[in-house]
């Protein structure tokens, strides 16, 4: 076979391949295990926001104005301002307010100009003439290198100090070749820039959870086995050892970290390397994303339903939405994930609450397969005002969890042991490219109390182990009207167990 017969077939090949993985996207029981989409769209239905004619608007970031518009940063580095976007019929206007940025990944709002978070740098967008077209750009913080398309930066918001946090993908996800490339850089008020914490692959996101902590989303890949929210510490190490190699130009940073040892876990690993820091919460593979995104904090005060101040994400991949609530336990983060939404149209970069306290979710379907039949969308999801039975959060108990529900659980199901299913797993802590789920145990549940109102119960296990995901499977509960759970699962990752 001649080479050029050889790269038509390899190129077939590949395509069959991809074929393959996005008709295995879609064929996905992601609907069965977390009820179906009709069902969710009762409670939170989906409203497309119409986009300008010939325009390709791949949202990579969000702010909202103090007049109330919203702004939206794109891939291809425009900046665009919406009127209208809560109307409940949606014909917004749209006004492109900037170009020629790169691969923006944050966006926000400041003294009446934008800080913008590109591939690149930190820079201060304004308009100086007020003609309503950007006409100053001016770099806050260039501190990293940036020499290949898979060198992402993402940025924060800002914390109320006006410190503002940058988060440093790996160059073509796997290594440091350009600086500080697997940091995440810390911006003072004063442009000032420091290293601030290490060990990055590549986030898909930075931000402040419910309690103000900063955290940021990390991707399956080496070191990583599933996605992950981890917190963010002063001086921290997030796992990957690509980026040891620029400790030498950050002593802020101290001393570089011990290698992590392939093939351990890390509630092991945790011990030896005292900047280690343990995954918050763990998405599992699949069951709860492939690709997690950027995240956004409920403060609406009750319009978006009965989740308040709890963090929405979004899964590039799967095209779906998702739940996050942390705790500290002992001075170390951790929480649990739920499902939400299912069925958006194109692949999940970023989501922003609204004014109106609805979640405007954006993206593309750019690089790789995703999900979503669009190549790129904005949409809206708003709640309907009726109340789901669903499992709103779940905390950590010295001997078990305690689990809070949006309706009154009937107290047959709700007082029965054999109403909660529970099972855990962790992952081997290694170099590879992700991992499969290994030590899995069925602990057995002792005992339960249901709260008088039903609307939550405390459940005593048999054993809780520190290291290990507890997956929730209540099928079996009902509320007090006989109606199942609309999503009966949900993940707590146990990194601490609090004394008694």
């Amino acid at each position: 076979m001649n080479h050029s017969k050889s790269s038509c077939w390899r190129l077939l090949c590949l395509g069959l391949i991809t074929l393959s993985w996005i008709a295995a996207l879609r064929a996905e029981e992601v609907g069965d295990r977390w009820g179906t989409e009709e069902r969710e769209r009762e409670y939170y239905p989906l409203v497309n926001i119409p986009l300008p004619k010939d325009t390709v608007i791949e949202a990579g970031a969000f702010a909202v104005l103090p007049d109330r518009r919203v702004a939206v940063a794109t891939r291809h580095g425009e900046i665009f301002l919406i009127d209208g976007v809560d109307a409940a019929k949606p014909i917004p206007t749209f006004h492109r307010f900037a170009s020629g940025l790169d691969e923006i990944f944050g966006l926000t709002w400041q003294d009446g100009a934008f800080r913008v978070t590109q591939s690149c740098e930190l820079t201060r967008v304004s308009d100086t003439n007020r003609d309503g077209v950007a006409d100053r750009f001016e770099t806050i913080s260039d501190a990293w290198g940036y020499a290949n398309y898979h060198e992402y930066a993402f940025g924060s918001k800002l914390d109320t100090d006006g410190n503002q946090f940058v988060a440093l993908g790996l160059s073509e996800s796997y290594y440091s070749h350009a600086l500080n490339r697997g940091f995440i850089m810390k911006i003072a008020a004063d442009g000032k820039t420091t290293a601030f914490a290490s060990g990055l692959r590549s986030p898909g996101g930075i931000g402040f959870d419910e309690h103000r902590a900063l955290f940021y989303v990390e991707s399956q890949g080496p070191w990583n086995c599933s996605c992950s929210l981890k917190a963010v510490a002063p001086n921290s190490f997030h796992g990957h050892p690509a980026s040891f190699t620029w400790y030498k130009q950050s002593p802020e940073l101290g001393p570089t970290p011990d290698t992590p040892k392939s093939g351990t876990r890390i509630a092991t690993e945790k011990k030896r390397i005292p900047q280690l820091t343990p995954y918050a919460i763990v998405f599992p593979y699949i069951r709860m994303g492939r690709s997690i995104t950027a995240f956004s904090v409920n403060r609406t005060e009750g319009k978006f339903g009965p989740f308040e101040n709890q963090m929405f994400l979004g899964d590039y991949t799967l095209s779906i939405l998702m739940r996050a609530s942390t705790e500290q336990v002992n001075g170390v983060w951790q929480g649990a994930c739920y499902p939400f939404r299912e069925g958006l149209s194109t692949g999940i970069l970023n989501v922003e609450f609204t004014p109106g306290g609805k979640l405007l979710c954006g993206g593309t379907n750019r690089g790789w397969p995703v999900r979503g039949i669009k190549p790129f969308a904005l949409e809206r999801l708003e709640w309907s005002g009726k109340m789901p039975f669903e499992i709103n959060r779940v905390t950590i108990e010295p001997d078990g969890f305690k689990i809070t529900f949006t309706k009154p659980v009937d107290d047959a199901t709700g007082s029965s042991p054999d109403s909660y299913a529970i099972s855990t797993f962790t992952h081997p802590y290694h170099g590879g490219y992700g991992g499969p789920e290994v030590d899995q145990q069925k602990p057995a549940v002792k005992a339960v109390a249901l709260a008088a109102d039903g609307l939550s119960a405390r459940i005593t296990l048999e054993q809780l182990d520190p290291g290990f995901v507890y997956e929730f499977d209540l099928v079996k509960l009902r509320s007090r009207d006989q109606e199942g759970l609309l999503h009966r699962n949900a993940f707590y990752t146990v990194n601490e167990i609090p004394s008694r």
